[in-house]
């Protein structure tokens, strides 16, 4: 074989596999490519479409081509256009890569440690990246329609925070909802010129947001499951479900706690072992459902199995607990609540065998 076709070989042999570590930015993104093992290439800016073009070319390059990059506000739109092209592509939990302290962070530093921890997952070290589930089209839709009310619930409450706080600036104290047409017909009679021109502005917001939020709400309960326990309402059972997307995403019922935030911290050595507050290492939104939820179930499921450990400890502190003690207790039943939720929604009981009431 001649030296020109020896060298004509060389060239058009394909890599094993190409691993990108991509740091997403909104206007640009910077990416570390890596090459059988190699040492890691220096880091390279690309505009969407351009590392998009780029990473097309890697399938002509290597046989196997995989990329990842950290969940955030950019959403799971980069991770579609990239499996569409072919490359498998993971989205992972935002982490500090910084692990020595050094107080240097860059782009290209970032995107290195990327491409480095997808080296080692590659290999089989799946712990090396801790990857989050990618919901499907209409999963995120709904999920972010049921966010949008939460943000207008927040927003309605700011705005009338704000107008309780003009009112205490000059004297005067707003109790409840102020812009309510009844009671804002008597402020107008009651406070100063100023304090009603301060007022108007806000409560015209108030009532844009408000009509917003109830459109919101009657359209997520609209489209709630009508089988569901006692206690748990319309519209926190569909915002939890939208939260979690496919209940059989699960494996376990540990899975299920540990999304939830909700169990307890640790830390143990040698024969000391402690445990602390919840982690709070999950979906905040679901937590905070959860646990409203759970306060409701106290009062309209006395039959849940869940319960009867508690009654028993309630006994026997003779009905003296603290409101800390009672927190702790709400906690305990929201992360089982949830894990009987997951076993309800996959098949693995029913209502009635966990002495859970259904709704009317």
């Amino acid at each position: 074989m001649s030296k020109k076709n020896v060298t004509k070989k060389q060239t058009v042999a394909k890599a094993e596999v190409i691993l990108l570590g991509i740091d997403v930015h909104a206007e640009k993104q910077v990416v570390v490519r890596q090459i059988d093992g190699a040492t890691p290439q220096p880091g390279q800016r690309f505009s969407k479409a351009g590392l998009l073009n780029w990473a097309r070319k890697q399938l002509a390059l290597g046989k196997k081509v995989y990329s990842c990059y950290e969940a955030g506000p950019f959403g799971y739109g980069l991770h579609r256009e990239l499996e569409a092209l072919g490359i498998k592509n993971l989205v992972v939990r935002p982490r500090n890569w910084d692990e020595y302290g050094k107080k240097v962070k860059t782009d290209k530093r970032d995107a290195r440690a990327l491409t480095e921890a997808l080296d080692r997952y590659v290999r089989g070290n799946k712990r090396a990246l801790s990857v989050v589930r990618v919901p499907t089209q209409e999963e995120e839709h709904q999920r972010s329609r049921g966010r949008q009310r939460e943000a207008f619930s927040r927003e309605l409450q700011r705005l009338a925070a704000m107008g309780r706080s003009h009112g205490l600036y000059y004297g005067e104290r707003l109790k409840g909802q102020w812009w309510k047409p009844r009671r804002w017909k008597q402020l107008e009679n009651e406070l100063q010129g100023i304090v009603l021109k301060l007022l108007a502005p806000l409560r015209r917001l108030i009532l844009a947001v408000e009509e917003e939020l109830g459109e919101a709400t009657a359209a997520i309960e609209a489209q709630a499951d009508p089988v569901r326990p006692k206690g748990l309402g319309a519209l926190s059972g569909e915002l939890i479900a939208r939260e979690i997307g496919d209940w059989k995403r699960f494996s376990n019922r540990r899975q299920v706690a540990s999304y939830t935030g909700l169990c307890p911290s640790e830390h143990s050595s040698g024969n000391h072992r402690f445990q602390g507050s919840v982690t709070k290492h999950g979906n905040p939104r679901l937590r905070r459902l959860l646990v409203e939820a759970v306060w409701r179930l106290l009062r309209f499921q006395p039959k849940y199995i869940r319960l009867d450990k508690w009654r028993a400890e309630l006994h026997r502190r003779r009905g003296k607990v603290s409101s800390a003690w009672k927190k702790k207790m709400v906690v305990a039943i929201a992360r089982q609540f949830m894990i009987d939720l997951w076993r309800i929604n996959t098949g693995r009981c029913t209502c009635e065998e966990l002495g859970l009431e259904l709704a009317k």
